[in-house]
């Protein structure tokens, strides 16, 4: 059975927060790789939730984290982190062009923004991370493991 557990977040700051919080979980976990899925609709806090695993991993400071969009793929920490966005990509053939498969078995964490569109291409092992919109800058996130 999955664990599922909900933070409330009441900014951007307070949702870097969780996500250093996430990422001292992550760090303990082994074996690696790891694999997150960031799921939520376009200004949900994705990627300031990676911002702050990002940097509770020690690998870039917050403000050094961008969305990956546009580049697809971000490495941190020398192959440590990968986080990718597969938001503008159509199909499987698309995902699989990007390496996608020899990034999925390096010994690295891997956050996956959009990674529930290609739902065939994920290996079953995975965190999921909800980020759903609350009024004004409240967000819930629920991690499921």
């Amino acid at each position: 059975m999955k664990s599922r557990r909900e933070f409330i977040s009441a900014s951007a700051d307070e949702t870097v927060e969780i996500g250093r919080h996430i990422a001292r979980e992550l760090s303990s976990r082994t074996p690696t790789p790891t694999l997150v899925l960031l799921i939520g609709n376009l200004g949900a806090g994705k990627t300031t939730l990676a911002k702050g695993i990002v940097s509770g991993l020690c690998l870039a400071e917050p403000d050094e984290v961008t969305s990956p969009t546009f580049t697809l793929i971000h490495e941190y920490g020398e192959g440590r982190l990968y986080h990718v966005d597969l938001y503008r990509l159509d199909t499987a053939a698309q995902v699989a062009a990007l390496g996608f498969d020899e990034i999925l078995s390096r010994d690295a964490i891997v956050l996956i923004e959009w990674g529930e569109r290609f739902p065939e291409l994920l290996p079953p092992e995975r965190i999921e991370i909800q980020l759903t919109a609350l009024d004004g800058d409240r967000r819930s996130i629920i991690v499921i493991e």
